[in-house]
């Protein structure tokens, strides 16, 4: 990567209010009395990462929001079919 192509891209995250944000959250995790074993998951849990708790849940849900779609769906055909049928 160039000077060019590395001062552009600082400009931009400088722009883009990135940089601030990632110097906010470490220097917390620098301040921070008691550092976390995994420096990673802090940073992530900082800038507003799910807990693998929360994923999982958003998980389960799309889940269950997924079998009642096709559930509805097959209804829906049921019905259709059934009207067809009636109309002859």
């Amino acid at each position: 990567m160039s000077e060019s192509q590395k001062e552009t891209f600082r400009k931009y995250l400088e722009a883009s209010g990135a940089l601030d944000n990632l110097v906010k959250v470490l220097v917390s995790l620098y301040e921070e009395p008691d550092k976390p074993k995994q420096a990673q998951d802090y940073i992530k849990a900082a800038l507003g990462a799910p807990t693998p708790a929360e994923y999982e849940a958003v998980v389960a849900e799309r889940d269950s929001l997924k079998r009642q779609l096709e559930e509805a769906q097959l209804k829906i055909s049921e019905m259709e079919a059934k009207d067809a049928g009636g109309e002859e």
